[in-house]
Formats: C-alpha cells, sequence, structure tokens
C-alpha cells in the first residue's frame, strides 16, 4: 500500500492531470489518496467533490503551510511506503514502479527521488546536495569557478539517467519509507515553505538513512504553481521570496547553528554588494543595482522577526 499524499492550494486546473497520471503509473499497485486542501481561493473543492469523490480531503480554513498540511496527514497512514506528490508533478507511467524497487533493492534506502522536467522536457535539478552558507554563496555570485573544490548544492554535469546516493532530493515527488516516517516524524512545522523536505532529509540521513536518486522514471513538474499565490518572486531570482528568506534562516540556525547563521547573513551582504557592483559596471543603472539591496533588507528585517532563526513568523 502506499498512501499518497496532496497538499493543495490553488491549483484546481491542475488536479485532473495529476490524477489522471498517477492513477496509470498506480494500476496494479494499491494506492490511497490524502488531500490537504490549505484554503484555496479558486474551485479547487468542488473539483475535487465532484470529479474525485473517493478521495479523503480535509479543507482548512486556513493555510497552514505545506510541511504542516503534511504532517496532517500521519494519523492516516498505514501503509508500506508513503508518497509525497505535488499538484503541479505529473508521473510518467513506470515511475511508481522504478521508485519502489529502487527501494526494495536496498534496504537502508529511506527516500527515492527520480529524474524531474520542465514541460519543455528541460531537466530540473533534482539529485542534490546539501546547502551551506558558501555554496549559496558562491553559486549566488558566479564565483563558484574560483573554488572548484567546493560542492555545490546542484551537479548537472552527469548523465541524470542513472542511480546514485545524494543528500536531499525535492517533494515535489519524494517516496519515503513508512518505518523512516515512524522514526524521524515528517516535517519541521517551522518551515511554511521552502526548505522542509532539505531539513527532512538530512534527519533521515543522520539516522542512518539513505537518499537514492533514480534517472530511470521521470516526472514533469511545472513548478511554483502554489508559491505562486504564497509569495512572489522577483526578478531574475536574485531576490527571493520572504517565505524562502525566513526558512533559510530557520534551517541555518538549526543545523549550523548561530555561527553559521552569522555567516549566511554576511555572505548575503557581501553577494548583494557584489552583484550591486556587477549592475553598475555593466550599465544597467542605479534602480536595478539598489532593487539587490531588498534582499538584504529583507534577511535583517526577518532576522529580527524570527529572533535570528529560532521561531517562525507563521
Amino acid at each position: 500500500m502506499i498512501d499518497v499524499i496532496i497538499v493543495n492550494y490553488n491549483t484546481a486546473h491542475l488536479l485532473a492531470r495529476m490524477f489522471a497520471a498517477c492513477d496509470v503509473a498506480g494500476e496494479g499497485l494499491a494506492l490511497r489518496y490524502w488531500v490537504v486542501d490549505n484554503a484555496s481561493k479558486d474551485e479547487s473543492l468542488a473539483v475535487l467533490q465532484r470529479e474525485h469523490p473517493g478521495v479523503f480531503v480535509q479543507a482548512n480554513t486556513e493555510n497552514v503551510g505545506f510541511g504542516r498540511a503534511n504532517n496532517q496527514m500521519l494519523p492516516h497512514l498505514s501503509g508500506e511506503y508513503v508518497l509525497l506528490l505535488n499538484t503541479d508533478a505529473f508521473v510518467a507511467p513506470d515511475a511508481l514502479r522504478v521508485a519502489l524497487a529502487v527501494m526494495q533493492k536496498n534496504p537502508r534506502c529511506g527516500v527515492v527521488g527520480v529524474r524531474l522536467m520542465g514541460e519543455d522536457g528541460a531537466l530540473q535539478p533534482s539529485c542534490r546536495y546539501f546547502p551551506t552558507p558558501l555554496n549559496v554563496f558562491l553559486n549566488r555570485t558566479g564565483l563558484a569557478r574560483l573554488l572548484p573544490w567546493v560542492r555545490l548544492v546542484d551537479d548537472m554535469d552527469w548523465d541524470h539517467r542513472g542511480e546514485r546516493e545524494c543528500d536531499w532530493v525535492p517533494g515535489c515527488f519524494l517516496l519515503l519509507r513508512k518505518t523512516v516516517v515512524d522514526q524521524v516524524g515528517l516535517f519541521d512545522p517551522r518551515y511554511f515553505l521552502y526548505c522542509e523536505e532539505v531539513d527532512l532529509c538530512k534527519r533521515i540521513k543522520a539516522a542512518g538513512w539513505s537518499v537514492v536518486y533514480t534517472g530511470a522514471t521521470s516526472v514533469v513538474h511545472l513548478g511554483g504553481e502554489s508559491a505562486k499565490s504564497a509569495g512572489t518572486l522577483t526578478q531574475g531570482g536574485r531576490q527571493i521570496s520572504a517565505l524562502q528568506v525566513e526558512s533559510e534562516l530557520l534551517y541555518y540556525r538549526k543545523h549550523y547553528g548561530l555561527a553559521g547563521l552569522l555567516a549566511h547573513v554576511a555572505l548575503v551582504h557581501l553577494g548583494d554588494a557584489l552583484l550591486m557592483g556587477k549592475d553598475v559596471l555593466k550599465g544597467r543603472g542605479w534602480a536595478q543595482a539598489c532593487s539587490v539591496w531588498n534582499n538584504s533588507r529583507a534577511v535583517r528585517a526577518l532576522c529580527g522577526r524570527t529572533r535570528w532563526g529560532v521561531v517562525p513568523t507563521r
């Protein structure tokens, strides 16, 4: 039995496609769907009731965040495996069987992720390594080439049709062994959105389990469909949403302590200064250059509101 947990937020237009793909992939397997609707403002509940009457739905009266919504389904889980699936993730017909085979051949495998692609077939980051203040700074500023020995969050220069262990896999398709969930739990409820699966995989690996990526199957992932409603991304991704800023502060404080958090904050400011200087030198204008500094301002503000990465703001 695979318990499939789906958190929906304003994605009524994706539900039919997501369920159809999952039903095809689950043919011959025992699937049970658990949907948490995070107070959607669109027609999600009506669509679920009308088109998917056999699916268990819990309708929240407010948006409690991605991690907390998934956690709400913990008391219902009784299968051998748990699949966390986003509404904007459409599984290939063999995705479930391939992921299950990977887990079943390795008794210490606690998590399996698969190759993620966009609608255009472009590869998305799928086999990832833990973020640190340094590797995030190097990637954001384009200085990674100066320190090639530092492992970045994403290594895209290999054939992603293969299989390997990694640190974490994205939460849009994440197959878990139920015994692992019983041992380490699911998501830290302090993360409203972003970093929750990074934190989960870090705890799972610390407990002695492995995280495995397989490229033998794939999932088409649109990306950001729910986040569009929760936090606006800024131009070019050089500034990030307040939700992501907050989650990063919580993550670094939890896993790297106050010193690690302070290093992250310092490197954010240094990175913004470097990017501002680059904008000026390339003649992009002061308005563009100064807009980058809004990222540092958000980090400073959220350091105070989260008590330096200890408590969430929502």
